[in-house]
């Protein structure tokens, strides 16, 4: 009888295995929601996934209140009971009442819909993805224009960060070191020759801006995106932000 050589099956049985864990424990990178209704508003739970990036933001609408967001670098630990989001946190809106600093979430993947297992049980959809010109995201460099003045950097701890993925924006203000929360806001965006468009649907700061639009212009130059026009209260400003 001849000998048959089980080396080489056991290894694309061991190899195939490896490679449904890894696919099984993955959060696909998007936007995923779900809206709670309550006794007399909404609150919607929104997940962003970007990368091995974690943005949670919780906020209500009609009327309008921002309650919370957290976000950071995260990695997925696997066993054989459950899949656990770990995420080292940069920025936590909360951090003077909770002083967290990391997060350990267990989630499952059902289907295309993200389950969280956290403060409340969460039945996240996905969003429908899109494409735009200003995706990705974003820190602040510095006020334009472009003399060769000083940027801020991934090296310093003061940040404003903006992700743009989507059709969604938001912006974050928080320092790493201090975890001193300084302020978001976000909602929907366009971006096409040459105009940027913001429709605000959370801002920690004010909620009464909620429903605004705001418009400015934009242009690409390298690696920076060049963002012109007026601030939310009407001010001129010029802004540089570099490709995170």
């Amino acid at each position: 009888m001849e000998k048959i050589n089980l080396k080489p099956i056991l290894a694309s049985i061991l190899l195939l295995l490896a490679s449904s864990l890894v696919v099984y424990g993955q959060i696909p990178t998007g936007i995923y929601t779900d809206t709670v209704q309550n006794n007399k508003s909404k609150t919607v739970h929104q997940v962003k996934i970007n990368g091995d990036y974690f943005i949670y933001n919780q906020y209500e609408v009609d009327p309008a209140k921002f309650i919370k967001t957290v976000g950071g670098f995260f990695k997925i630990e696997n066993t054989s009971s459950q899949n656990t989001l770990v995420v080292q946190l940069e920025f936590n809106s909360d951090y003077e009442k909770d002083a967290l600093k990391q997060l350990t979430i267990p989630f499952k993947m059902d289907g295309e819909n993200l389950q969280l297992h956290w403060s409340q049980k969460l039945a996240l959809e996905p969003t429908t993805p899109a494409a735009q010109d200003l995706d990705g995201a974003w820190l602040f460099a510095t006020r334009g224009p472009d003399n060769g003045q000083e940027r801020r950097g991934e090296e310093n701890s003061r940040k404003t960060l903006k992700l743009l993925m989507d059709n969604t924006f938001q912006w974050i203000a928080y320092d790493t070191e201090s975890f001193r929360f300084s302020g978001t806001g976000g909602g929907s965006y366009t971006s096409l020759d040459g105009i940027y468009t913001e429709h605000i649907e959370f801002f920690s700061k004010d909620d009464t801006r909620v429903g605004a639009q705001l418009n400015f212009n934009y242009n690409i130059k390298g690696k920076d995106w060049h963002h012109t026009g007026k601030n939310s209260k009407g001010e001129p400003m010029y802004e540089i932000w570099s490709k995170r």
